[in-house]
């Protein structure tokens, strides 16, 4: 179903590491570490300036993919995978972009389920990369069969 879309990728958008936004995602998450907060601690570390929790790009916008339209009901989230080149840096810009790389259909035991791998990254101005995070997105067999309707 959602075969056409692989290798699809959204254009660069650009996303801002807000200290407000980080202190209220690591309250949230229950991970409160010092040097997500406290600005000296911060300075006094080894980046110079505090750093956002790893699980924080979760909140960035990476633009939408051109053709694809996922249900808005019968989604899982399977899992989700980061890799860091370095630290995300409070108040730096970073610019994020989403691609389709794998997408499959499987019977389970409660029928058919699509699997869809996305891939997302963050760099900075120059092109460098940040971070990649891989999601896995199950899409259920109502999900499939609605959209075949």
């Amino acid at each position: 179903m959602f075969e056409t879309a692989i290798g699809k990728q959204s254009k660069r958008v650009k996303n801002i590491v807000d200290r407000n936004r980080v202190k209220l995602f690591a309250h949230a998450i229950g991970d409160e570490a010092s040097i997500y907060l406290d600005e000296s601690v911060g300075e006094a570390s080894r980046y110079g300036g505090n750093i956002a929790p790893p699980t924080y790009p979760r909140v960035f916008d990476y633009g939408q993919i051109d053709g694809l339209k996922l249900p808005s009901k019968g989604l899982i989230h399977g899992e989700q995978i980061y890799h860091y080149e370095r630290p995300l840096l409070v108040g730096e810009e970073v610019y994020c972009y989403a691609r389709v790389a794998d997408y499959k259909e499987r019977q389970g035991q409660n029928g058919r389920m699509g699997i869809m791998r996305i891939e997302n990254n963050g760099e900075d101005a120059n092109g460098q990369s940040i971070f990649s995070s891989t999601v896995v997105i199950i899409i259920n067999e109502a999900a499939i069969k609605g959209m075949n309707e």
